[in-house]
């Protein structure tokens, strides 16, 4: 696993260091003030392999090793959305550090969608219980002696949000780097009309804020790239450039959600996540099992 350095420009703003995990595409972050050395870990992964059923600890590990050797306190670890790419690696951070973990409020909206799809028992507590804390839209909390704003992102799933520190916003799948656009929005509970009004809201702040994205793909071959600005987006992002407005958009991120298979791993992950990184409980034999519902997902999305 590769790991970038984004420094800090002042006091206010944080030192990002993003963590590229080759297996699933993802990006995860510690952010940090250098100051008061606390920091927060976002959207952190739990290794799965689907084909044997195993399960490891070896990215979180990573995340843990860096902030021990940096001498950081973690405040918050942090969700961006309910991931369907990857394990959820924030319970066990938890678990580790006794970190307090949140996610935005629109959460539970998502838990009740995937409650039904997986068919979870009637214990299964779909009020967001998982998490320490729910965020609401603008709520403001603090890294250290960083002040970080919420902004709901909705479009790509329910309950997408991106965290605004200073001069950086953490946006995940709502905008990839420029040369790959934007997240697709075909999951249960997705709109393409609401991404691309998220998208405007992050476009709404200021040209040199730094954007950091949740995956990379690294298309044409060229090495993972993590960091981007608002006014490089608003310039050169391929689906901001070829679409004008909201109707073109749609058009245009719809054609392209048609032709992309789920996520290998969306109905292993999403049983998960929705617990906040919690394995399914264990059975009478002491393992934890998945369950993945046979045609829960749309036919169009098998991959040829």
């Amino acid at each position: 696993m590769s790991c970038f350095i984004s420094p800090s420009r002042s006091k206010s703003s944080p030192e990002v260091a993003g963590f590229y995990e080759t297996r699933t595409g993802s990006i995860q972050y510690v952010v940090a003030d250098v100051h008061s050395k606390r920091c927060a870990i976002i959207d952190p992964v739990l290794d799965f392999d689907p084909r044997s059923g195993n399960v490891a600890t070896r990215s979180a590990d990573e995340l843990l090793a860096y902030v021990d050797l940096n001498g950081y306190s973690i405040d918050w670890v942090l969700d961006t959305h309910p991931h369907a790419d990857h394990l959820s690696a924030a319970s066990y951070i938890k678990e580790k550090t006794g970190s307090p973990t949140a996610i935005g409020e629109k959460i539970v909206a998502v838990q009740k969608l995937w409650k039904g799809l997986y068919n979870l028992a009637d214990d299964f507590p779909a009020d967001g219980s998982q998490w320490d804390r729910l965020f609401a839209d603008g709520e403001r909390f603090a890294i250290g002696g960083l002040n970080v704003e919420v902004m709901f992102t909705p479009g790509h799933t329910l309950a997408s949000i991106a965290y605004v520190v200073d001069d950086a916003a953490f946006v995940h799948d709502t905008l990839l780097m420029p040369d790959s656009g934007t997240a697709r929005a075909d999951f249960p509970g997705g709109s393409a009309a609401v991404l691309w009004q998220s998208i405007q809201r992050i476009m709404s702040l200021p040209d040199g804020t730094r954007l950091f994205v949740g995956h990379d793909y690294m298309p044409g071959g060229r090495a993972a790239a993590f960091q981007s600005t608002v006014g490089e987006q608003r310039a050169s992002n391929i689906h901001l450039t070829g679409a004008s407005s909201q109707d073109e958009f749609v058009q245009l991120r719809d054609a392209r959600d048609r032709q992309l298979p789920m996520p290998n791993l969306i109905l292993h992950a999403l049983q998960v996540n929705i617990r906040g990184g919690r394995l399914p409980e264990p059975e009478v034999d002491g393992r934890s099992y998945l369950k993945i519902p046979l045609n829960a997902l749309p036919e169009a999305s098998w991959a040829d």
